[in-house]
């Protein structure tokens, strides 16, 4: 083999390698692109389906708070923070945060509600939000953004999830006095409404109308028994008013207009005892009333200017019941006003997407993705309590160890790699002197580079394949103290080499023997030290982890295992660093140790038969 092939085979590995890390690189650069952060463990994909396969949804829908529903069907509560603090929602690109907030989480009861603000969500199409959880540090801060949810035009927004109602807008305009609480609700908590107490929400700016303003009003509502002019909605201002009830379980819209009184037309009745979405859009001239997201009366009538409170529950004031409105028997969930009137798809949905038994067909909530980078690995269960509690002292030992580790295993595969090719040389250096070994004239001829060539029996190719062997060094170094010590003017019957000349050849040889030895052995003591060192160097960052952690522990105060141990698993990781970098250097200075005495013994070995072939050839005739 010649040095250019050397020298591509060397280049070829160079390129190999230099590839595998570029490969490494563009890997890791993708997985870190496709997933937002390496400490939070699990994802899921979350479609929400507006296509005919989905909810069939064609007019246009734009910016809506979408209710994600999860349950132990569909998420692992126990994977996640106990107070859903480590939940992060992004868009289809994994890197557009979506503002959220919490309605309820419960992991005792795996059960939460999330309201997720989804931007410009189309008509038959499906778009796609991702859910992160799982943080593997377990300190993940809330990032929830209750008002960030809800964009400017949203006026009020109630879940009831706590009594009195608090405003999850922007606005803050929560009521003015405490409701009857429903567990169990639609979603969470609701509002009871027993026909009694009713619900005061106080007036401010954004819940202020002129007359034939737009606004929406929506909320889902669980009508009881059918009762005569039953309202669970009204506002009443210097004479004028609009209502919202039933009658006979009919929905209805009342309101006062050119000093006279209109009301929505009379479409089918609702049954008893069942949720349905209610939604008031007005426009101008019109105000329109929706059951389920579809039309279901118009009101040939303009929004009344109002400026006073609201109530829910019934038609009074101040929480008395007026002798004109019903009292209204049922539940309410939901709550929302807004001061624009909002797309009709909008309404169709949040009818589909926060109704128990219709959510199935806009919304899917995939199966979770695990983050599977070797980062994460470290990061999740047990790896994550120890390198969490890991001390400073104890970073620093592992980082020792860790260059020990690599400088140990840059010593075995480098030597390793050395001897395998110094062992292939060597037996076809043998197996070469095996020809000339018979005839050592070649030595003493004044051919100084057929000498070299062992009689002219290697070409050029061979000659260089073996000049890096010990063998050939050793032989090299025989011939020219041959040379050195033979006349020029000797003829061959002639050439003969005194004792004396002999023993300094062996003294040549012996020192390019011990040479050798030097170089095979180069760097050995670097496995030595790995191998001693390792674990003692383990074994002190250890013992000093272990007194900061009691010392931790008496500064606190606190004596219980959950204190202790993971500060103990963490220092004793410096030990198992320390006997990781050890134990792979002991049995790799072993195996080379046995190679190069393996080697050693060659040199030994042919030294003798040089040696011996040199008095053969060379000593003065006996008399």
């Amino acid at each position: 083999m010649d040095t250019v092939s050397l020298r591509v085979k060397k280049n070829l590995l160079k390129f190999l390698l230099l590839g595998w890390l570029a490969c490494l690189s563009l890997a890791a650069t993708a997985h870190a692109a496709s997933w937002w952060n390496s400490e939070w463990t699990l994802r899921k994909k979350i479609t929400l389906d507006t296509t005919p396969a989905g909810a069939g949804l064609t007019e246009p829908i734009g910016t809506v708070p979408v209710l994600i529903r999860l349950f132990d069907g569909n998420f692992r509560f126990a994977s996640a923070a106990q107070d859903g603090s480590d939940l992060r929602f992004f868009a289809e690109d994994g890197k557009t945060p979506l503002a959220y907030h919490i309605e309820k989480f419960d992991p005792l009861l795996n059960e939460a509600f999330i309201w997720v603000k989804v931007p410009d969500v189309k008509p038959a199409a499906q778009t796609t939000i991702w859910l992160y959880y799982g943080n593997s540090t377990g300190k993940a801060p809330k990032v929830e953004d209750a008002k960030g949810t809800y964009d400017d035009n949203t006026a009020l927004v109630y879940h009831f999830a706590g009594q009195p109602a608090a405003d999850s807008s922007s606005n803050g305009d929560s009521a003015q006095n405490p409701g009857l609480a429903a567990e169990g609700s639609l979603i969470g908590a609701g509002l009871r409404l027993d026909g009694k107490t009713t619900v005061t929400i106080p007036s401010s700016a954004p819940l202020f109308w002129t007359e034939g303003a737009a606004m929406t009003w929506s909320a889902w509502v669980r009508f009881g028994p059918p009762q005569p002019h039953a309202v669970f909605f009204s506002r009443r201002d210097a004479g004028k008013f609009f209502l919202l009830g039933a009658d006979n379980g009919v929905p209805f819209t009342e309101a006062t207009y050119q000093g006279g009184t209109v009301r929505s037309p009379a479409g089918a009745p609702v049954a008893a005892n069942s949720w349905h979405h209610l939604a008031v859009i007005a426009t101008g001239e019109h105000v329109t009333l929706y059951l389920d997201g579809e039309p279901y009366a118009v009101m040939q009538a303009p929004l009344p200017g109002l400026n006073g409170p609201a109530v829910l529950g019934g038609d009074g004031v101040g929480g008395l019941m007026s002798t004109t409105g019903g009292a209204f028997s049922g539940e309410m969930d939901e709550l929302e006003i807004s001061k624009i009137a909002r797309p009709v798809g909008a309404l169709k949905f949040a009818a589909l997407n926060q109704g128990r038994d219709s959510a199935a067909k806009v919304l899917t909530v995939g199966e979770d993705d695990q983050e599977t980078s070797w980062l994460s690995a470290l990061k999740t269960g047990y790896f994550g309590v120890i390198i969490g509690n890991l001390s400073v002292d104890g970073w620093v030992v592992i980082g020792i160890l860790a260059i020990m580790s690599v400088i140990s295993w840059v010593v075995m595969v480098r030597k390793a790699a050395y001897l395998n090719r110094i062992g292939k040389g060597n037996v076809q250096f043998l197996n070469e002197w095996s020809h000339i070994a018979q005839d050592l004239s070649a030595m003493d001829s004044g051919e100084s580079e057929g000498a070299k060539n062992m009689g002219g029996r290697l070409g050029t190719a061979e000659h260089r394949a073996m000049m890096n062997t010990p063998l050939y060094r050793i032989y090299h170094i025989g011939i020219v103290e041959i040379q050195h010590r033979l006349s020029a003017d000797q003829t061959g019957a002639d050439k003969v080499l005194s004792s004396r000349s002999m023993q300094a050849i062996r003294a040549s040889l012996d020192g390019g023997l011990v040479r050798e030895t030097q170089r095979l052995n180069s760097a050995m003591v670097l496995l030595t030290i790995a191998i001693s060192g390792g674990p003692f160097l383990g074994l002190l960052g250890t013992v000093v982890g272990v007194m900061i952690t009691f010392a931790a522990v008496a500064a606190a105060g606190e004596v219980n295992v959950n204190a202790i141990a993971p500060g103990i698993a963490a220092a004793l990781l410096a030990t198992v660093a320390g006997l990781g970098v050890a134990i792979p250097a002991l049995f790799g200075y072993n195996y080379l140790l046995t190679r190069i005495k393996v080697v050693t013994s060659d040199m030994h070995v042919f030294i003798d038969e040089f040696v011996s072939k040199l008095a053969e050839f060379y000593s003065e005739p006996e008399a």
